[in-house]
């Protein structure tokens, strides 16, 4: 028999101050049963960063066709391919032929490793590479409920999350720079 997808149920008061864009989302998300809690809150994260171009969740790791999440225009173009965690170069490139932005959010232990040894490569592609502090994101990750509401703020590079659990940063690095 196989495993179902674990729902989670997310009402986020999200401030962007950088974007200066300010919003209510009431999210629903789908946790893979192959995906770690880590991976699932980088999705989450990864959309909170790009709300003002009203990203959807895809299929993810259920299609190796399609993105983690994306935006699309009215017509139904690609504007926005995101990937979360660390994707192969031929992934990244595939994904800029597709869509004229792409951005990428790594976040695990092994991100050091994957960004060092395609770096070079990566950085020839029309790309954004992204990294979240790992030990901040298992902090926050550690107090995820199914049913949950966060006041999320964005300011310099910075997420700021706010639960009834406590209160967590999670640092956002640009790879790029």
């Amino acid at each position: 028999m196989a495993l179902k997808a674990t729902i989670y149920k997310f009402a986020i008061d999200l401030s962007n101050i950088d974007d200066n864009y300010y919003t209510f989302l009431d999210l629903t998300i789908a946790q893979h049963p192959s995906e770690s809690i880590e991976r699932m809150l980088v999705r989450l994260l990864a959309y909170c960063l790009n709300a003002a171009q009203e990203p959807e969740f895809t299929r993810g790791l259920s299609s190796t066709e399609e993105p983690d999440l994306w935006c699309k225009s009215l017509d139904g173009q690609i504007k926005l391919w995101i990937e979360v965690g660390e994707p192969n170069y031929d992934r990244v490139k595939k994904a800029t032929q597709l869509s004229p932005a792409v951005k990428v959010f790594s976040f695990n232990r092994k991100s050091d490793v994957w960004w060092k040894q395609g770096q070079e490569k990566f950085l020839n592609l029309t790309a954004t590479y992204y990294r979240f502090n790992n030990d901040e994101l298992l902090a926050l990750a550690g107090t995820v409920t199914r049913t949950q509401h966060l006041s999320v703020t964005i300011e310099s590079s910075v997420m700021y999350i706010a639960s009834m659990q406590g209160n967590f940063e999670v640092t956002l690095e640009n790879l790029d720079t």
